[in-house]
């Protein structure tokens, strides 16, 4: 089963506060995320994309500002996020500089996941990041959430980046090994390996586990693996105490399973396909057609009409005259815009918008043929 990471395309890791950070100092865990670092970099020359999501700024940034312990107040812990993203976002870029990799820093709330401009805008930063082979950094942006900085877990906010960046594989790193058929300090407590659909069964043996340093427990694990395999990504649980916790699972690790019934660009099809309902009709040419069918992106030349209402990230359908609707996809541009671009070869997007804008009106990742 530790082959499923090590043959992921794409990989989500969430990290813990627990795991990152010794509370006895304080300080950060310096040989364990060193050693992180290094399988990440094993990972990465392996061909994998990787995206971490990390806790630990609130509980780095309560030491560096003496804050008392116990629960802080709104105020309290949004500043100790401020002062301690800072020596996380050092400690990444170090650790990760020291095995070659390059890091970029993105802070989101779940609104981000959530609001389709904003989440758009996320996602382009993600790939762009990626394509250049960074390793995005993600944190909840503690200092100035408000509802989710009570409300959270980066649980659900790994998750919800696994779906956004149609990532075949999230990774929960936490201090517990996996999902027990009841709490694991309770006698006949049964451990679970594998969970093939998630049932009122397995739902019922989460329980809730809270700590100084983090938030979360297994009900939120629970709901992260409804949004990933929703999504289509394999999700596993692993302890993360140990140095090399990923090589751990690819080597047969203690851990549970959670396996999606189909890929990411499966689900995210049938997600545009069957739910989405389309905001506006791009109409285009029979040679538009044929490009298609051979699985191009739809590009602004072969574009006879625009209609509808619709803003960029929307779904449209896509249709001929002579064949009815083609596909459906979500659009790269406002209305506006794209009536402006329609039937105009890409080199003159630029000079019809005054912007570079994308090349494709619908890249094929984000367009289906229908009747297919």
């Amino acid at each position: 089963m530790g082959t499923r990471l090590s043959k992921a395309r794409r990989i989500v890791v969430k990290v813990g506060s627990a795991l990152l950070v010794d509370m006895a100092r304080g300080e950060l865990r310096s040989d364990w995320l060193k050693a992180l670092g290094e399988d990440i970099a094993e990972l990465k020359a392996g061909g994998s994309d990787v995206i971490i999501v990390s806790s630990g700024a609130i509980a780095l940034g309560r030491r560096i500002l003496k804050l008392p312990k116990g629960v802080l107040k709104l105020p309290e812990s949004q500043a100790a996020a401020a002062s301690g993203q800072i020596v996380l976002a050092q400690a990444w870029q170090q650790v990760l500089s020291d095995v070659g990799i390059t890091t970029g820093q993105v802070l989101l709330t779940l609104t981000d996941t959530e609001v389709r401009r904003r989440y758009l805008n996320a996602r382009s930063t993600l790939f762009t990041l990626m394509k250049h082979g960074a390793v995005p950094l993600i944190n909840e942006n503690d200092t100035v959430a408000t509802t989710e900085i009570r409300y959270g877990d980066n649980d659900r906010l790994a998750a919800r980046v696994c779906s956004m960046v149609s990532g075949d594989c999230l990774v929960l790193l936490s201090d517990v090994a996996g999902l027990y058929t009841k709490p694991p300090e309770k006698s006949g407590a049964e451990f679970i390996s594998e969970v093939e659909k998630i049932t009122p069964d397995i739902e019922a043996m989460a329980g809730i586990s809270a700590t100084d340093v983090g938030s979360g427990g297994m009900i939120t694990k629970i709901e992260a693996a409804k949004i990933a395999l929703g999504a289509g990504a394999n999700m596993v649980i692993a302890a993360g105490e140990g140095l090399n916790p990923l090589k751990s699972i690819m080597t047969g690790g203690k851990c549970t399973w959670f396996k999606a019934s189909s890929s990411p660009m499966i689900s995210r099809k049938r997600w545009i396909a069957g739910t989405l309902e389309p905001s506006g009709i791009v109409r285009i040419d029979d040679g538009a057609v044929k490009a298609l069918k051979r699985g191009t992106s739809l590009l602004p030349a072969g574009v006879i009409e625009v209609s509808g209402d619709f803003r960029r990230g929307d779904a449209v359908s896509v249709q001929n005259g002579a064949e009815g609707e083609v596909a459906r996809g979500l659009i790269a541009y406002d209305k506006s815009d794209a009536v402006r671009i329609a039937g105009k070869k890409s080199k003159e997007i630029e000079e019809q918008l005054g912007y570079r804008g994308r090349d494709e009106l619908i890249h094929r990742d984000d367009l289906v043929l229908m009747g297919n």
